[in-house]
């Protein structure tokens, strides 16, 4: 029996960034907001004393459990997709929070070029620069109508770091390559470690610019806007994969979820798994949510005025198909537009250095607390000879070598024994490595649909990606690798293990990044993209879909910055639309 509960005027499937955020704003205005979680209760309490790390991170307690639902996977249309059945390169979050509550810190905004990359690609290169089957395209937003947001975001979050261009202005010490910002990081940068200190002299060397990252790990006790505070990070390196126990890694649990709940407008309802939106296709709208209780397997149904689909990435577009709304994609005739420009990151590129003679405490550290340069970034250095488009951040990250999943060796030391253990020790304070974070662009044959065959607890169809390399990443990787050794050398190494090519198909078993994107895009064309710049679905105007399901590419950053800010951007148009309902027009 289906139970039928009072309407409310906006209701948010997921409690992560995209969902707090959108609860936060809207409850602040004085809206009646639900925010549905299918996992449970979180507090920054729940963290102290737990550097347990073969339980956070090697048994994934923050995580999806996979026996409920999972994702099928193939590398390719003429295969027969097989289930997930153990976590591998990704690690989608579960509970009150998301993945918000285990994520390193790392926050970047994207290039302006991302968000126009179709048009400026074609003004500088031509349109014979874009390879068949690649489906780039504009996002329907400039980075300077986003620009605002992102502040916004940096300030609620109370983010780390040193500006490259205020106003225009190239700053001294920041990223020369980033975007105009209205004004300053709220909180100066991360420390300079010695390592990441001789990384920077490595790569200004060799005629890059290099600057300490941006952090959500917070290096001053900071009062947010919403008047939310924050603790100072202690560098113990237990960010990815854990909650912080002092409250000082941004997250949902730590600013937006306390400053919505503040207001007495919100109501945050934990194992409320969401399993249908109520869609009238007639109308062009959804009516509410339909959601299953997990502490007692009943199911009720959720009227409101705006349904906002703030999950993850792979549940955005699978809870879109499974409530038929859109066009699903057709990769043979390129059609359709629900789980079409799924995209991940490319890892691939990256030299590890082991040095005889020098020791470093890498067992402290902090999610991102890391130095980088963006000389091989987006459009930031001339593609016309290049067979590939775009790049990647170079970064050497100091996240805290924890002490069971963090042992490099050197190449050609056995895997396990004796020898492996005396040098594991032996390297343990004096391997440093260098990686390049690269762009995924979207392609033809990389996409996601229902799976014909598996389905989850409740007998619905699974999520089914088809993805694997093109030969745009492993240009990209082939170029960018050496570079990476180059460096290496340069900071003095005595052995460097470098990967400079990308070979074989995508392997879904080890761990990459949990950076998944697109599959609901944004666009300015409804027969191109699920959703318009306020994120607003073309086909039902009082849905709401941002997050990185809406990221028509997959940018050199990690994607939470931009996730942000349009969640930021997206509650604005909910607002607008609760006010006078109807299609958005764009800024």
């Amino acid at each position: 029996m289906v139970q039928e509960l009072d309407p409310v005027d906006v209701v948010t499937v997921g409690a992560g960034w995209t969902g707090g955020i959108v609860a936060k704003e809207l409850a602040q205005a004085d809206y009646d907001v639900v925010s549905l979680e299918r996992g449970g209760e979180r507090a920054t309490e729940d963290f102290f004393t737990v550097h347990d790390e073969l339980g956070y991170a090697l048994r994934y307690k923050l995580m999806q459990d996979l026996s409920k639902e999972t994702i099928t996977f193939r590398n390719s249309v003429d295969e027969v997709a097989l289930p997930m059945r153990r976590y591998g390169a990704f690690l989608p979050g579960s509970g009150e929070g998301g993945a918000g509550v285990h994520w390193n810190g790392q926050t970047w905004r994207f290039l302006p070029y991302d968000f126009e990359i179709r048009s400026r690609t074609v003004d500088e290169y031509g349109e014979e620069k874009i390879p068949e089957n690649m489906q780039l395209q504009d996002w329907g937003i400039s980075y300077e109508e986003l620009e605002p947001y992102y502040d916004t975001f940096e300030y609620t979050a109370g983010i780390a770091g040193e500006a490259g261009n205020v106003e225009g202005e190239t700053q001294d010490g920041g990223n020369p390559y980033e975007g105009p910002r209205g004004r300053d990081y709220p909180l100066p940068p991360m420390v300079e470690t010695p390592v990441l200190g001789r990384f920077k002299e490595a790569a200004a060397a060799l005629g890059y610019e290099p600057f300490q990252a941006p952090s959500a790990n917070l290096t001053e006790s900071y009062t947010n806007p919403d008047g939310v505070q924050q603790g100072q990070c202690e560098y113990c390196g237990y960010c990815e994969r854990f909650g912080c126990e002092w409250g000082a890694k941004a997250s949902p649990i730590t600013t937006v979820l306390p400053a919505a709940r503040e207001t007495g407008n919100f109501e945050l309802r934990t194992h409320a798994d969401v399993v249908d939106l109520l869609y009238d296709e007639d109308e062009g709208e959804v009516s509410g949510v339909r959601y299953v209780d997990r502490k007692t397997d009943e199911v009720y149904e959720q009227p409101a005025e705006v349904v906002a689909l703030t999950a993850y990435v792979l549940n955005n577009v699978r809870l879109l198909l499974l409530s038929g709304i859109g066009e699903p994609y057709d990769p043979e005739t390129g059609e359709g537009v629900v789980g079409k420009n799924y995209c991940y990151q490319n890892f691939a590129a990256s030299a590890r250095g082991f040095f005889d003679d020098e020791n470093w405490n890498l067992y402290m550290g902090a999610g991102a607390l890391g130095a980088s340069f963006d000389d091989l970034n987006g459009d930031n250095f001339d593609h016309a000879d290049l067979d590939f488009l775009h790049g990647g951040n170079v970064a050497c990250n100091q996240t805290g070598d924890r002490p069971i999943a963090n042992n490099p060796v050197p190449e050609g030391t056995p895997s396990w024994g004796s020898e492996f253990k005396a040098r594991s020790v032996e390297y343990y304070h004096s391997s440093v490595a260098v990686a390049c974070q690269g762009a995924v662009l979207p392609f033809r044959e990389n996409y996601l649909d229902l799976d014909p065959t598996y389905t989850d607890q409740y007998g619905r169809p699974l999520l089914r990606m088809t993805f694997d390399w093109r030969e745009q990443d492993r240009n990209l990787v082939e170029h960018v690798g050496p570079q990476l050794e180059e460096v290496v050398r340069e900071m003095g190494a005595d052995t460097v293990d470098a990967t400079t090519t990308l070979e074989g198909s995508f392997d879904i078993v080890p761990y990459q990044s949990t950076h998944n994107t697109g599959g609901a895009i944004m666009g300015a064309d409804p027969e191109a993209s699920v959703v318009n710049d306020y994120l607003q679905c073309w086909e039902a105007d009082n849905l709401f879909v941002p997050g990185a399901s809406a990221f028509a590419h997959n940018s050199g950053y990690n994607p939470t910055g931009t996730v942000g800010a349009l969640a930021f951007r997206a509650a604005e148009g909910i607002e607008e639309y609760l006010e006078d309902p109807r299609p958005l027009a764009s800024a």
